[in-house]
């Protein structure tokens, strides 16, 4: 079918990432550090990504493409595994298996706006409040660390000091499990906001 498309001229991306973030459906992805439409049937042809574009990389065409399937958005957008509260979490699954777990604060959900896109979509999804659980999560996270093959871990805590509970357990089980590989924090502020 001929329809209007976005179009990513690779020469201009800088690999920003502006456009990847601002596209809700998930169609854009950053791949060796530039902008790729990935997923044709995922373009809604609306464009929230051309505004955030400093280079003016992205523009429309009217070409041959697949129609848009906001089934196939909507079934993308989802978590990936269920449950998700780390108390509940088993320690064995197969969901675990080379994956990129993501470790949050719950109010961190509730506070990012575009918490999914930027996180859920792209992880194994773990979280927690160790003020109202009133739980240290290192022996659990330890267990989950130690007896599966995971590729990454990302740390989403609110800039509150309750919040340096889940980060300290997650550091402690790190630590814990003896495996090396990669881990960052990302701290969101109370307004919504990335701090680092």
């Amino acid at each position: 079918m001929i329809r209007k498309i976005i179009k990513i001229d690779e020469e201009k991306c800088n690999g920003c990432g502006v456009c990847a973030n601002a596209c809700h459906e998930g169609a854009i992805e950053m791949i060796d550090g530039k902008a790729k439409l990935t997923r044709e049937d995922y373009c809604d042809g609306l464009g929230d990504c051309l505004p955030g574009c400093p280079t003016g990389a992205i523009t429309f065409e009217e070409r041959e493409a697949p129609a848009y399937d906001q089934a196939a958005v909507l079934a993308a957008k989802k978590l990936s595994q269920w449950p998700v509260q780390i108390k509940l979490v088993p320690v064995t699954a197969p969901y675990y298996e080379d994956a990129n777990l993501l470790i949050a604060a719950d109010c961190t959900a509730y506070t990012y706006g575009n918490f999914y896109a930027d996180f859920i979509r792209k992880y194994i999804t773990l979280i927690g409040c160790p003020k109202l659980d009133n739980v240290d999560y290192t022996e659990k996270l330890t267990q989950i660390i130690a007896n599966n093959n995971i590729k990454s871990v990302t740390i989403v805590r609110m800039e509150v000091p309750c919040c340096g509970g889940i980060e300290h357990a997650v550091k402690n089980a790190l630590q814990e499990s003896g495996k090396f590989f990669p881990w960052n924090v990302v701290t969101i502020s109370t307004d919504g906001r990335i701090l680092d």
